[in-house]
């Protein structure tokens, strides 16, 4: 383990990573780059036939990986006895807890060893107490969670999703261009449609609480956002796709995790009349707006006359979720004469009422059951999107 951890960080011209190479066999059986995001680095990924792997980031060592299941380059699993005495390929989460000898990472199933990580990766992220299911033990200096794991550079759903402008013969991965250290220019408008196309095929989530990413270059040739951001999550990695073109600079597609991507600023989206064609402002007629709101409680939006609350509720002292509910003609003659009060009131019953129990009168009327409920908390969203917890937060980062 000693040989592992001195070779983090380094080149792969640096005394301790060549030394590390020669145990793992010498020559890699493949070696793979590419480059990933924009501004883009070379990722680079040297595996052996001995099940080994080591990934460069920019000619810096940032993960070892031991595969304990045979891959695609290695016909056997990594020899885990030889360097980690006590462990086998069969090894459950204790034993590995065993054999390292180290305290656990506050969160998920990492171990913190002293300025790095050892990061186990089990069959279907599951079965981790049961003989077998090991694939492989990450070592890295990146803390678990904290930013994107560097196997999932190769990701097979979202890797490719990044078309450059020198990509006329399809090639994608820019292993030319990481070949000479260059890196050409992102192709805003395919990459948007290559985004939109995973979006419709299921394999990326469009987040709700950035610009859709149908607005995206109507709102940016507009100038009246400083930057305009739509962010994706790829169903395969989770990792959060951040793409953003900037008024006065060029635009970047930034692989992120949650919190990070979550800390990303994006200020009050202007008014579609201010910015949308004729066919946007026929659809914006049709959708959701906001109307008013009481921070941590309710939202109230209006379409051609119907109003919607959405009234948050707790399920437990721990769990908190929401409801969808059309307001009858009874309730809104009381909003109209009694307000915020009376919304504030109704949530309060609503809450009360446990209205994920069949028992509340609530039950039913929830649309976010229905077969429409995806559809309609999607135009909920885009509808007080300017006005979540959420959003102000990223107004002031």
């Amino acid at each position: 383990m000693p040989l592992i951890l001195d070779a983090l960080l380094g080149s792969e011209e640096d005394p301790s990573v060549r030394r590390l190479v020669e145990a793992f066999g010498g020559e890699p059986a493949s070696v793979k780059e590419r480059l990933v995001g924009q501004p883009a680095y070379q990722s680079r990924r040297l595996q052996f036939a001995s099940g080994a792997e080591v990934i460069l980031h920019d000619d810096a060592v940032v993960a070892i990986v031991l595969h304990a299941a045979p891959t695609e380059f290695a016909a056997h699993g990594f020899d885990l006895p030889e360097w980690i005495p006590g462990l086998n390929s069969g090894a459950t989460l204790e034993d590995l807890k065993k054999a390292i000898d180290a305290h656990r990472y506050r969160t998920g199933m990492a171990f913190d060893m002293d300025g790095a990580y050892a990061v186990p990766n089990f069959k279907n992220n599951r079965g981790w107490n049961d003989p077998g299911n090991l694939l492989s033990i990450t070592l890295t200096v990146e803390a678990p969670g904290r930013s994107c794991r560097p196997e999932d550079d190769d990701c097979p759903v979202c890797s490719d999703l990044l078309v450059r402008n020198s990509d006329s013969d399809g090639d994608q991965n820019g292993a030319a261009e990481g070949a000479t250290g260059g890196a050409a220019g992102m192709d805003v408008e395919r990459t948007i449609t290559a985004l939109s196309s995973a979006v419709f095929a299921g394999l990326l989530k469009e987040s709700l609480h950035w610009v859709p990413l149908a607005d995206l270059q109507p709102l940016h040739a507009s100038g009246l956002m400083e930057r305009a951001e739509s962010q994706l999550t790829c169903t395969q990695c989770r990792r959060i796709i951040c793409l953003t073109l900037f008024r006065d600079s060029t635009p970047t597609f930034v692989y992120a995790v949650l919190d990070e991507a979550r800390r990303r600023p994006l200020e009050k989206i202007p008014p579609v009349e201010q910015w949308g064609d004729a066919p946007r402002l026929a659809k914006n007629r049709e959708a959701m707006h906001y109307v008013d709101h009481h921070p941590g409680a309710w939202f109230l939006v209006e379409q051609q006359g119907d109003l919607f609350l959405q009234s948050r509720y707790w399920r437990n002292s721990m769990v908190d979720s929401d409801v969808l509910l059309r307001l009858d003609s009874a309730e809104r003659d009381a909003y109209r004469s009694g307000g915020k009060d009376f919304l504030s009131e109704l949530s309060k019953r609503i809450d009360k009422s446990r209205p994920h129990t069949e028992e509340s009168p609530y039950f039913q009327r929830d649309l976010s059951r229905g077969t429409d409920g995806a559809a309609l908390a999607k135009s909920f969203a885009a509808a007080i999107v300017n006005h979540t917890w959420i959003a102000e937060q990223r107004r002031r980062t």
